[in-house]
This record gives C-alpha cells, sequence and structure tokens, in this order.
C-alpha cells in the first residue's frame, strides 16, 4: 500500500479534473507526490480555504492552481488580497514558471494555462495534444460544424467540448488525467515539464 501523502503539505485546486490531471504528471513524470490534493470544488471555495490552510498548525506548504479564466490578473489579485490577510506579499504579477514564495509556509502558485495567458485547465491539456496528432483536428471541425441553435454548451466552454470529443476517441475514453497515463497527450511538451518543475521546486 502506497504511504499517505504528508499532511503538513497541500495543493489547493478548483474541481476533480485538475486533481487528476496532476496526480497523472506526477506519476508519469515520476514526480513522488509527498502531498496532498485537496478539490475544493470551485474557485470560491478554494479562496476561503487558503488562509485556514496556511494557518494549520504544523503547515510546511501550500499550493494553489486555478483558472486565470479572462482575467489573469483579477485572479491573481484575488489569490494576493487573501494572502495579505495573512500578512503573505505577493509579487505584483505571476511568475511566467509558476510563483513561489519563500517562507513559513512556502506558498505557490500556479494560474493555468500558463501564468501568463487567459484561459483554463483545457487550454493546458490541448497543448499537451501531439502536434501530429490526426484526430485532434476532427474533433475541432466536429464542434464547430455544430450549428449555433443547436449547441448546449456556453460559448466559453467550445475548447471543454473539443477536448471532449478528442477524449472519446481514445482506447479508454475517461478524463483528461487518464488520456496523460494513457500516453496520448505529450508529457515532454515545455508546458507539463514547466508545471512539474514548479511543483518540485515548491514540495522540495
Amino acid at each position: 500500500m502506497a504511504a499517505e501523502p504528508a499532511s503538513d503539505r497541500v495543493l489547493l485546486v478548483e474541481g476533480p479534473d485538475d486533481k487528476h490531471v496532476v496526480q497523472h504528471l506526477c506519476r508519469t513524470l515520476a514526480l513522488s507526490q509527498e502531498f496532498r490534493i485537496a478539490d475544493k470544488e470551485g474557485f470560491s471555495n478554494l479562496r476561503k480555504a487558503i488562509t485556514p490552510e496556511i494557518k494549520r498548525a504544523g503547515q510546511c506548504t501550500v499550493g494553489i492552481i486555478v483558472d486565470a479564466n479572462d482575467d489573469l490578473q483579477g485572479r491573481w489579485q484575488a489569490i494576493s488580497n487573501e494572502l495579505g490577510r495573512v500578512g503573505i506579499p505577493s509579487p505584483r504579477s505571476p511568475s511566467p514558471s509558476g510563483t513561489v514564495i519563500e517562507g513559513t509556509p512556502r506558498i505557490g502558485i500556479w494560474l493555468m494555462p500558463d501564468n501568463n495567458a487567459q484561459g483554463e485547465l483545457e487550454d493546458f491539456v490541448e497543448r499537451l495534444i501531439p502536434d501530429a496528432d490526426p484526430v485532434w483536428p476532427r474533433s475541432r471541425q466536429y464542434v464547430d460544424d455544430i450549428p449555433q441553435s443547436d449547441r448546449k454548451f456556453k460559448h466559453e466552454k467550445t475548447l471543454k467540448a473539443k477536448l471532449h470529443a478528442w477524449l472519446a476517441t481514445r482506447a479508454d475514453p475517461r478524463k483528461m488525467g487518464s488520456a496523460i497515463g494513457a500516453g496520448d497527450l505529450n508529457t515532454r511538451a515545455p508546458l507539463a515539464k514547466a508545471l512539474v518543475d514548479w511543483l518540485r521546486l515548491l514540495f522540495r
């Protein structure tokens, strides 16, 4: 039986897909996951959890992964405000390689997809699809060809619809994390390496 992750090291994420992707990246890229991943079921809950986690007795490290969505600076400011409540200063903007704030506890922040652009987890995963994948262009076209009047998803979820169309063609169609475990996504892509390097630095 695998050892339980250290209770004094936590990575806060917005949802189960984020958790699943991180877990599979850690396994595939041989990063020992010596931290627990807490799915907070949305940004509002995650933001509220920041202060209690920082104040938890014996806490060593608190990592935060959230979507930038359509306002990267606004999302950054929201997290900075929470850190400020407990006296932790943060940089004016996120580091392109993922932010790490030294202290007790050490704080890490990653804004999906790449700390620089608007977007979310799906934008991160899209950049791991191999360039020569023959199905991805067809998956995008399939969704693009659906008339607006017939679409059941919001416009901002178009990429998510395209990704799930692509995932449906896998040998074992499941979550995005499973595509990492199955080798369908390129974990050698620079963005995947950057996220894992940030995790290694944060949870060292």
